[in-house]
C-alpha cells in the first residue's frame, strides 16, 4: 500500500499535537488527566469553598509548596528545668516547606490534596544553619537532630460537588481570613507498639492554623465556572503544642514540658521557588521532597516517621535509639 504524504497544514498539526499532549503529561508527572482537579473544582460555586480548595492545592493539579518558617520554644510547666532548660527558651528555628498537589480519584467528584513536608531544625541565632546535632540540657548528652520529614501528609476524599461550602470567613481590612484548629490524640502504644516516654504512650497535640488572602486575590480567584492558574497568594500563620520531639529523647513521663512551635508560611507557585540553600540541602540528602505524591496513600507525623525511618518499623525501640545515639 502507497504511503500517503501529509499537507505542510496537516504535518504541521501532527507535529504540535505529538510534541504538546505527551510532554503536558510528562511534565506533570501525570499518566492521564482524569487525576487532575480542574473539572470539579469548576463546578464549585461557593467562594469559600472555592479558596479553601486553593490551599489544598493548585487548581491546574500542579504542584505548590507552603513555605515554613519559626521558631520552637520551651513550655515548662513552673519552669520547673531551669536553669539547664528555661520555660520560653527559643531551642530551635524552623525551615522548610511542604509540597502538594490536589488529585481528583479519576471517574468521580473526589477530591484529595497529597502532600509531602520536609522542615529543619535551625541554629536559634541563625534560621540558616541547619542543626545536625543538638546537647540536651536535662541529661548533657548529645543527639543527632531528625528533621520533620513526613512522606505523606495527605487529606481527603472531599466530595466536591456543586454544592461543596467552605469554611466561615471573616473580612478583615483588606483581607479574607479562616481559622482550622486541630486537636490531635493518637494512641502509638497501641498502634505502633511504641510509647516514646509519652504519657500513657499518647501523643496529644494542637495544631491552630489562619489563613489569609488578600482581597485582589480573592476576587481574582473565586470567579464560578473558571479555573485559575497558579498558587493562590496565600499567608498563614501556624502554632502547635506538642511533645518534645522525638530526637531530643526527653519523656514527657518523666520530664514533664512541651515545645511550642510558631511559624509564618506562604504559598509558593513550586519546588523552583524555594530559596537555594533549602533546595541544596534537599536536592543532596532528601530528594523526595522535590514533589508531592502521586497518589493518595497513608499520613505520617513527626513520631509515626521518627518510627518508620529510625526505628525501622519497631525492629529498635525509642530508648534504645536514644541510647546508642547519645553522645
Amino acid at each position: 500500500m502507497p504511503k500517503r504524504r501529509l499537507t505542510a497544514p496537516v504535518a504541521l498539526a501532527a507535529l504540535f499535537l505529538a510534541l504538546t499532549a505527551p510532554a503536558s503529561a510528562a511534565a506533570d508527572g501525570r499518566t492521564t488527566d482524569a487525576t487532575l482537579p480542574g473539572p470539579v473544582f469548576k463546578t464549585v460555586t461557593d467562594k469559600n469553598a472555592l479558596l479553601s480548595l486553593q490551599t489544598f492545592g493548585r487548581p491546574d493539579g500542579k504542584d505548590m509548596v507552603f513555605r515554613i518558617s519559626g521558631s520552637v520554644y520551651a513550655n515548662v510547666e513552673g519552669n520547673a528545668l531551669e536553669p539547664g532548660l528555661r520555660h520560653g527558651q527559643k531551642l530551635f528555628g524552623i525551615e522548610g516547606y511542604n509540597i502538594r498537589r490536589l488529585y481528583r480519584e479519576p471517574g468521580t467528584t473526589k477530591l484529595y490534596q497529597l502532600s509531602r513536608e520536609i522542615v529543619f531544625y535551625t541554629d536559634p541565632a541563625d534560621p540558616t544553619k541547619i542543626l545536625r546535632e543538638w546537647k540536651n540540657p536535662v541529661d548533657l548528652k548529645t543527639y543527632p537532630v531528625v528533621p520533620i520529614n513526613n512522606d505523606t501528609v495527605n487529606f481527603g476524599p472531599f466530595d466536591v460537588t456543586p454544592s461543596y461550602a467552605g469554611p466561615p470567613t471573616r473580612r478583615l481590612h483588606d483581607e479574607t481570613v479562616w481559622t482550622s484548629d486541630i486537636p490531635v490524640r493518637t494512641d502509638f502504644g497501641s498502634t505502633l507498639g511504641e510509647r516514646f516516654g509519652l504519657v500513657g504512650g499518647v501523643y496529644a497535640a494542637q495544631e491552630m492554623f489562619d489563613f489569609f488572602v488578600d482581597d485582589r486575590e480573592v476576587a481574582a480567584r473565586t470567579v464560578p465556572g473558571k479555573v485559575p492558574s497558579g498558587a493562590m497568594k496565600t499567608k498563614i500563620a501556624w502554632s502547635r503544642t506538642s511533645p518534645w520531639a522525638p530526637f531530643m529523647c526527653l519523656a514527657e513521663s518523666e520530664v514533664r514540658g512541651q515545645l511550642t512551635y510558631h511559624a509564618r508560611s506562604w504559598s509558593l507557585n513550586s519546588y523552583a521557588d524555594v530559596e537555594p540553600w533549602i533546595r541544596a540541602e534537599v536536592d543532596k540528602n532528601h530528594p523526595l521532597y522535590r514533589s508531592a505524591p502521586s497518589a493518595p496513600g497513608a499520613s505520617e507525623n513527626s513520631w509515626s516517621s521518627f518510627h518508620t525511618k529510625q526505628l525501622h518499623k519497631g525492629a529498635t525501640t525509642w530508648a534504645s535509639w536514644c541510647a546508642a545515639n547519645a553522645g
